[in-house]
């Protein structure tokens, strides 16, 4: 017989219990939270401060959480159930591991669900955001700026939507900043399906994060919602591709009214493609062509160098022919994954050029 979950900390089970009350929406929780200071001290306060605060119908909603709940319970037994999982957390707003960025932000989370590692909603961050149904140079423009950031230290931030999202996580997980994924459902679900294996990638190396409760299924009004959460947990935000009317241009206005940066890729003035980055060009975006115009303006950890007792030899193995990794792993006598990130730094060091096809030269001097 399958043991039963610890329970939750009565502290946790009134941050969900507050999560839960009819009527009470994460402005009216924050305006409480700043008066009575937890949610604890919000169900104990007498109802006549909180009628001076709040509508009728929502002081007489908080009253009746405290009242016996089966349904309740059974939520709280389920939370504790999929916590037991190493790698699973749940962050309340006070939690120390709560991210400082959302705390700044108009309407954070009462709680946010995690799975990998919490650590890196910590860190340096950049959204890479864009199209669902990008160009091909524009998946490779996403995964290639989000790896080379990543290196620099930056957690690259996304939606893990098909197209620009997907590539700017793939490209994150190639570099120490790794990669952060906000997803419009409960943690537990993966949507879209085709992105199943890069979610399991993401909570192995990386962190998956929800606002939402377990099981809540993919709703199309959640996905908007949650942008402000990719927009805020980073300094900046990235747009690669965009047509206009795309929901990239609602996290770039949502990071803008936060006060991170905002960052657009140019493009050819015949895509529909460009047609949103250009728009946040003429409005005051920063144009960029490589990642060193971000980083130039906002930083990152300290750049990985090339690893020294590597260089010559890959240097060496690479002579002055272009060459594919696939051909220089045989060289070397190494996998192409661990190659991959040297010849990444060594491209960002000038010492590199790639090429076309996947195919690196060695620079001349």
């Amino acid at each position: 017989m399958e043991s039963r979950p610890a329970p939750l900390s009565a502290a946790l089970r009134d941050w969900l219990r507050l999560e839960r009350v009819p009527g009470i929406g994460l402005l009216s929780a924050r305006r409480l939270l700043d008066q009575f200071g937890t949610p604890g001290a919000i169900f104990r306060a007498p109802p006549e401060r909180l009628r001076q605060l709040l509508r009728p119908a929502q002081a007489t909603a908080l009253a009746r959480a405290l009242l016996p709940d089966a349904a309740f319970d059974a939520h709280c037994d389920t939370i504790a159930a999929w916590l037991r999982t190493p790698g699973r957390h749940l962050l309340a707003l006070d939690d120390p591991a709560y991210p400082a960025g959302l705390r700044q932000i108009a309407d954070p989370p009462l709680l946010l669900y995690a799975l990998g590692r919490p650590a890196l909603l910590a860190g340096p961050a950049l959204a890479v955001v864009g199209s669902r149904n990008a160009s091909a140079q524009g998946l490779l423009n996403a995964e290639r700026f989000a790896e080379a950031l990543s290196h620099a230290g930056l957690t690259i931030v996304s939606g893990l939507a098909l197209g620009i999202d997907a590539a700017a996580h793939r490209g994150g997980l190639r570099g120490a900043g790794a990669t952060v994924a906000v997803v419009g459902t409960g943690a537990d679900r993966i949507y879209p399906a085709r992105n199943a294996a890069l979610a399991r990638q993401i909570a192995e190396q990386g962190c998956i994060v929800s606002e939402y409760p377990l099981g809540t299924p993919p709703r199309p009004e959640n996905f908007p919602k949650r942008n402000r959460l990719i927009s805020g947990l980073a300094r900046g935000v990235l747009v690669v591709e965009a047509a206009a009317g795309s929901g990239s241009l609602i996290t770039a206005k949502l990071a803008l009214d936060q006060g991170r940066e905002v960052y657009a890729i140019p493009g050819s003035i015949h895509s529909v493609l460009s047609k949103g980055c250009h728009a946040l060009l003429r409005e005051g975006a920063t144009l960029v062509e490589s990642a060193d115009d971000i980083l130039g303006q906002l930083g990152g950890a300290a750049p990985l160098p090339p690893d020294a007792r590597f260089v010559d030899a890959l240097l060496d193995a690479i002579g002055y022919d272009p060459v594919t990794a696939d051909a220089l792993a045989g060289r070397l006598g190494v996998g192409v994954a661990e190659l991959h990130g040297q010849l990444l730094a060594l491209e960002l060091a000038g010492l590199l050029e790639r090429l076309p096809g996947g195919i690196f030269q060695r620079v001349p001097g």
